[in-house]
């Protein structure tokens, strides 16, 4: 928690009145007098965000919210496949909703079945309807791009639908999608374009594979899929597609949900094989190439082992990239103002109040180095941002133990370290682990597995509290 400091303030006594709001104690108070102090008049901006993502929207509405004059920029840059999308980010338009909601669809699948031992007589010729379900998430999806255009209108936060760079200090340009350039100044800025998703660099991936953009829109059912990759996101639709009757191949070259507990990623792993998920471990595709076109078509995958010189070939319908993402920070002229910039990552370093190495830029998000990639905490480190900058608060934004979700078929939820990782910290000898096998009270009449669902708690000796479960 931030500390505090109580700073004694004395009123200065003049014998002559004033009509300037900087003598004027009401200017003071309605926060008239900060607004004069802090708004630089050779700008046009107070503030310009540049990405209309989740962490980007809230800082620039409770910038608004505070009185400052508030510009965002966005434009999506169609995937290699032509998708593209509206207002919201990642998360709203190609992420968290539409995965939510498609997960969904594969639970209600899941609760057919299980409805029968409750009594519910249904048809066994049930099926699902792929279109019907992207038409209805689309829907969803549209009404919250149009709620974000709303909600920026009423907060008076000037949007522009062109995409930022820098050109010098305090200085942008803004190129629209027929290419018109239109230049903006600012006295701050904040970076917060999120990241897209990466390809493999073979023949073949951008032509005919598609990405965690393409899939939530995708206006035919995908049929035999190939996931490659072993992140959060690969398992994740790996594991509604198969939820949705798809036969679903998950290609990864070494381990799964990397910076996870790994006893806990086996046992995702192992609910997904029982699902009918196959994982095909220690290789990566080193080429794909069209068999016929359609939609969907027919692919031929060629892997190699990582681990010798084996090769294996498969055909798909579809091909799913999910091997990681990149930063949007390389064209966006950083470089030109001197903001540091991991090379490797394309993370911006900052420090504890989102600040990069050039005072007046600032970063949330995804963009942010070494700090948790999940929407919730970019909401709310670019509203505390904005209430330092412009509301004279203190708060900062805490990225520690941020619980995160996992929403394969079997759900994973965790907090704070993984075993692997408080091993390092701890050492092995310090810590003690509880866990257990649980059975859900609504899988019992359903006869599901009663020795699937798990729990674990890693307690340090070094706390100074009795642990409960001793």
């Amino acid at each position: 928690m931030p500390i505090k400091h109580r700073v004694q303030r004395k009123s200065l006594k003049t014998s002559h009145t004033v009509s300037s709001p900087l003598g004027n104690p009401q200017a003071h108070q309605s926060g008239v007098l900060q607004k004069l102090l802090q708004e630089d008049p050779a700008c046009d901006y107070d503030l310009i965000v540049i990405g209309c993502g989740s962490g980007g929207l809230s800082c620039a509405q409770e910038a608004a919210a505070l009185g400052r004059r508030v510009m965002v920029l966005d434009l999506v840059v169609p995937s290699p496949q032509g998708t593209s999308w509206g207002l919201g980010g990642t998360c709203v338009n190609v992420g968290c909703i539409p995965k939510k909601l498609m997960h969904q669809a594969a639970l209600l699948g899941q609760a057919l079945t299980d409805s029968r031992k409750f009594g519910w007589e249904c048809s066994q010729q049930v099926k699902h309807n792929w279109e019907t379900m992207t038409e209805a998430i689309q829907k969803h999806v549209g009404s919250l791009n149009r709620s974000y255009q709303r909600a920026l209108r009423e907060k008076a936060v000037a949007y522009v639908n062109s995409y930022g760079e820098f050109v010098e200090h305090h200085k942008i340009k803004a190129t629209n999608g027929k290419g018109q350039e239109t230049y903006y100044t600012a006295a701050k800025f904040v970076i917060a374009t999120g990241e897209r998703p990466r390809y493999l660099g073979i023949q073949g991936d951008k032509e005919y594979c598609i990405t965690s953009d393409d899939l939530f829109s995708l206006p035919y059912c995908p049929g035999a899929t190939l996931v490659v990759g072993g992140s959060s996101v690969a398992l994740e639709c790996a594991g509604f597609l198969a939820g949705l009757g798809l036969e679903v191949t998950v290609m990864v070259s070494s381990q799964l949900l990397q910076g996870f507990d790994q006893e806990m990623a086996e046992k995702v792993a192992s609910s997904m094989q029982q699902l009918g998920v196959r994982f095909l471990r220690k290789f990566v595709p080193v080429e794909v190439q069209q068999l016929e076109k359609g939609s969907p078509g027919k692919l031929k995958v060629v892997a190699k082992s990582t681990e010798g010189t084996e090769m294996i070939e498969g055909l798909y319908n579809t091909v799913l990239l999910a091997i990681g993402r990149d930063s949007c920070t390389k064209k966006i002229g950083l470089e030109k103002i001197g903001v540091k910039v991991n090379e490797k990552t394309g993370k911006i370093p900052v420090n504890d109040v989102e600040q990069s190495s050039v005072p007046y830029v600032y970063a949330v998000g995804d963009v942010v180095e070494g700090q948790p990639e999940l929407m919730p905490v970019a909401v709310q480190a670019g509203r505390l941002l904005a209430r330092r900058l412009f509301g004279g608060r203190l708060e900062k934004c805490d990225y520690i133990n941020a619980p995160t979700v996992v929403f394969t078929p079997l759900e994973y939820g965790c907090c704070g370290y993984a075993e692997e990782k408080a091993v390092e910290v701890y050492r092995k000898e310090n810590l003690e682990v509880y866990h257990t096998l649980f059975w859900p009270l609504e899988w019992t009449v359903a006869c599901r597995d009663s020795n699937t669902c798990y729990a674990k708690i890693i307690y340090s000796k070094f706390d100074n509290v009795n642990c409960p479960f001793r």
